[in-house]
């Protein structure tokens, strides 16, 4: 069997502008997400929401989301990542259009969550379908898919901070309401365009998957997914509710300002990687790939950074200086680090097994968005007891805390990477 560097260059073009178009619907669905979560954030804290009850607003957000992942590596095996996509897009246009035409009454707590459910079910179909079909139009070379990942991640949180500016942006120039029917009009658009533009499949539907195969058997991408659900929960204890808190009410910014900050400070990080390949290899002599052993050492190296910030507050550094410097270092190498987990959970996976390794991967993912978002809303409001910015401190230790579980468990990652069972053939691509 011919592997793809020997595919016609017909072939290879129509599978490469395949790609190109679902990348491009999943950045307007990631725009549209990270949009979401600033207008929610911001509208009902604005409305008298305490830390913790905003935080429970995103909470069906992040179930949906590992039930998603966990039935969605299924779904995409099994009807083709094509289908995923179209059904991320779509699911997406109605939870928008559940919060933008509903009447102010509605506007409560559990309609809120629903709508929120719906979102991170479409959020994490459409990113399910972009990420795994890098693996089918990808050559066997490690290095460039280590590449296209690295480029797919970063561009991807470069969009999610767009929308991060342009929901806070939108909630301040028309309100919460129109804003997500702006939202809605780039949604449809994107699913409107896919159907039309993308011909044939993404990866070759398997009739045969079964539910059950979703569970992995493989050591290395169940190690790797514990490790995810620290890394992650480390990042949204103090992020997701806690630090947009802080930035309006011990700061005094603006909605725009604080959501302008996060969306820069996203973008950065979405650049860093992008940029992983090259960093890590100007940083590491000789270095090539990466193993288990850069995912350890970037997790207890990213430990440093909460327990800086953390410390500097208590000892009475500006907290601009502290936070935002702090902040600034934490996402270079928080980045790195998730570009090189992003890599790994492809790399030790086979390309028939994919979309199923790939859903469990963010599963494990969702957990620790879950784990952290809760958490970011509790402790923080736990903390103020101590403290304007006891709230924030609180959730920085956690999230030391959790790095080093996520450090420890990367110990015992792979340090070679594991022949492959099947390569990436013309057969696994479909028409």
């Amino acid at each position: 069997m011919a592997s793809t560097e020997t595919l016609p260059a017909t072939r290879r073009q129509a599978d490469r502008r395949n790609y190109a178009l679902v990348t491009l619907a999943y950045w307007a669905d990631t725009l549209t997400d990270g949009a979401i979560r600033m207008l929610v954030l911001f509208y009902f804290y604005q409305l008298g929401y305490t830390p913790f009850q905003v935080a429970s607003l995103f909470l069906f957000y992040e179930v949906f989301g590992i039930i998603t992942n966990l039935f969605g590596g299924y779904l995409g095996a099994r009807f083709g990542l094509k289908t995923t996509l179209f059904m991320g897009l779509g699911t997406q246009l109605v939870a928008l259009s559940l919060l933008a035409f509903a009447p102010p009454s509605l506007l409560v707590v559990p309609y809120v969550m629903v709508a929120q459910a719906l979102s991170g079910i479409a959020k994490d179909l459409t990113k399910m379908s972009s990420k795994s079909a890098v693996k089918l139009v990808a050559s066997e070379s490690q290095g460039q898919l280590y590449r296209w990942v690295s480029v797919l991640t970063g561009s991807k949180n470069a969009i999610k901070g767009l929308g991060f500016f342009a929901g806070a942006l939108l909630l301040t120039v028309v309100g919460f309401q129109n804003a997500l029917m702006i939202l809605g009009a780039l949604v449809l658009a994107a699913l409107t365009s896919s159907m039309i533009l993308i011909k044939g499949d993404l990866g070759t539907a398997n009739k045969k998957a079964r539910f059950t195969h979703m569970f992995s058997h493989n050591r290395a991408v169940n190690l790797l997914a514990a490790a995810r659900i620290f890394l992650f929960a480390a990042r949204d204890v103090w992020f997701v509710v806690g630090l947009p808190v802080f930035f309006v009410s011990v700061l005094g910014w603006d909605f725009w300002l604080a959501g302008g900050f996060m969306a820069a400070w996203t973008i950065g990080y979405g650049f860093v990687q992008a940029s992983t390949p090259g960093l890590i290899r100007r940083r590491v002599e000789g270095a090539h790939e990466p193993d288990g052993r850069t995912a350890m050492a970037l997790a207890f190296g990213l430990a440093a950074f909460p327990a800086g910030i953390a410390l500097a507050l208590m000892n009475g550094v500006a907290p601009v200086l502290a936070v935002v410097g702090g902040l600034l270092a934490f996402g270079v190498v928080f980045a790195l680090n998730s570009a090189v987990h992003s890599y790994l959970i492809l790399a030790y996976t086979d390309s028939d097994k994919v979309a199923m390794n790939v859903g469990f991967y963010y599963m494990a993912n969702a957990m620790g968005r879950l784990a952290g978002t809760v958490l970011s809303g509790l402790l923080y409001q736990i903390g103020l007891r101590y403290g304007e910015s006891g709230g924030l401190v609180l959730c920085l230790w956690a999230s030391m805390a959790f790095l080093l579980v996520a450090g420890a468990i990367s110990l015992a990652l792979p340090t070679q990477m594991a022949p492959r069972t099947r390569p990436i053939v013309v057969s696994d691509m479909g028409e």
